[in-house]
């Protein structure tokens, strides 16, 4: 796979423009030492990926969820960019990843995307003691908790850049903490049994973990998983299914239903056969389930996530987020509310598609104000 552009420099190249760019803000950087080592793991890593996926027409991006470059061509007016700010201002001093609920992981990535928009230091400042403060906090929790909440934070590390002492303990924890039993799981476990919203939240952090920390065998691992859930089981089948009353081929099952699916005359091409089965065991019309989109979240920044590292996850199984976000608005008349509505600003980025989208979105789960950072039009899939 293509590593994110910014480490595909040489060594003395990349350390020197980074620690540039850190200087002129008048904020701590990494050491040139550091940068030049990830360099060349990052060239390595593109070998690997010339051999094995040639002819990639993937273009390369710059930093884990968005880059400087392109926030800084972002408006800082309007009511989406007001709404970042307002969950900007709210505060993330207690942050608890035990908590599925906890807000502070948004408001860090608020913050972050507020500092990299207008240089104002005391969100950058907000952004550390944040991290620095959730470290830990996961204990007594599960892993649908730390799912959710531990991405957030990565992002807004990533765009923060931590100071290099914080930055050391904080790759040390994120190491440990994707492998830590919760409740009797791991996120890893999660991600590879779980093939509904637990799986999905818990493989969206194990992926940005996995970015932040360079490890090219366990993003490799994820991408295969989350490949696998999007219906092609050569990639993966590991999962752990319950109810199959939603799966169009039970004895195959899958996390979307593949394309041309049909259950009792009705098409289930794009479900989500076990967040759907939530709902109850296949009816028509079908159960408008929330369930569903909670899953999505997890899906949809996994898939955000792996195309910025050079993989192409939008069209994997016939194009599969797109199919499930055509059922739930043309077979399930069910169009995204509340907390989910960031989402649909992303698919009709990616996938040129016009479902409605508020010209504000809550944040979510896990990530948001995309109706800000996503709206732009995009070359559709």
């Amino acid at each position: 796979m293509t590593f994110p552009a910014f480490l595909t420099l040489p060594g003395s190249t990349l350390a020197a423009l980074t620690l540039t760019g850190f200087a002129a803000a008048g904020l701590p950087s990494c050491g040139a030492a550091d940068l030049t080592h990830a360099a060349g793991e990052a060239g390595s890593w593109n070998q690997a990926e010339k051999s094995s996926n040639p002819g990639s027409d993937v273009r390369p991006a710059r930093g884990i969820w968005i880059d400087r470059e392109e926030l800084a061509e972002l408006p800082a007016s309007g009511p989406a960019w007001r709404q970042v700010l307002e969950v900007a201002s709210a505060s993330t001093e207690k942050p608890n990843l035990s908590d599925q609920e906890d807000p502070a992981n948004t408001r860090a990535l608020a913050k972050a995307l507020v500092f990299v928009r207008t240089g104002k230091k005391r969100y950058r400042d907000e952004v550390v003691a944040a991290c620095e403060a959730a470290m830990g906090t996961e204990k007594g929790g599960n892993t649908l908790a730390l799912g959710r909440n531990l991405g957030g934070f990565v992002l807004a590390a990533d765009l923060v850049g931590l100071p290099p002492e914080l930055d050391g303990r904080f790759k040390e924890w994120l190491r440990g903490v994707v492998l830590e039993k919760l409740d009797g799981r791991t996120i890893r476990s999660t991600h590879e049994d779980r093939p509904n919203n637990w799986g999905t939240h818990a493989g969206a952090s194990r992926i940005a973990a996995a970015l932040y920390l360079g490890d090219r065998e366990e993003l490799d691992r994820a991408a295969a998983v989350f490949r696998g859930w999007l219906g092609d089981r050569d990639a993966y089948a590991g999962f752990k299914y319950r109810a199959l009353d939603w799966q169009a081929d039970p004895k195959k099952p899958v996390g979307i239903n593949a394309a041309g699916s049909r259950l009792e005359g009705h098409s289930v091409d794009g479900v989500l056969p076990d967040d759907q089965r939530r709902g109850g065991g296949f009816s028509w019309p079908p159960p408008k389930e929330n369930y569903v989109y909670e899953a999505l979240q997890g899906a949809l920044v996994q898939a955000m996530l792996l195309e910025r590292a050079g993989f192409d996850p939008w069209s994997w199984s016939d194009r599969a987020l797109l199919r499930a976000y055509r059922w739930l608005h043309d077979e399930a008349d069910y169009p995204a509310t509340g907390d989910d509505v960031w989402q649909i600003h992303v698919v009709n980025r990616v996938y040129g598609t016009d479902f409605p989208a508020a010209e504000t979105a809550r944040a979510g789960k896990n990530v948001g104000f995309t109706a800000w950072t996503h709206a732009s039009p995009a070359k559709p899939r």
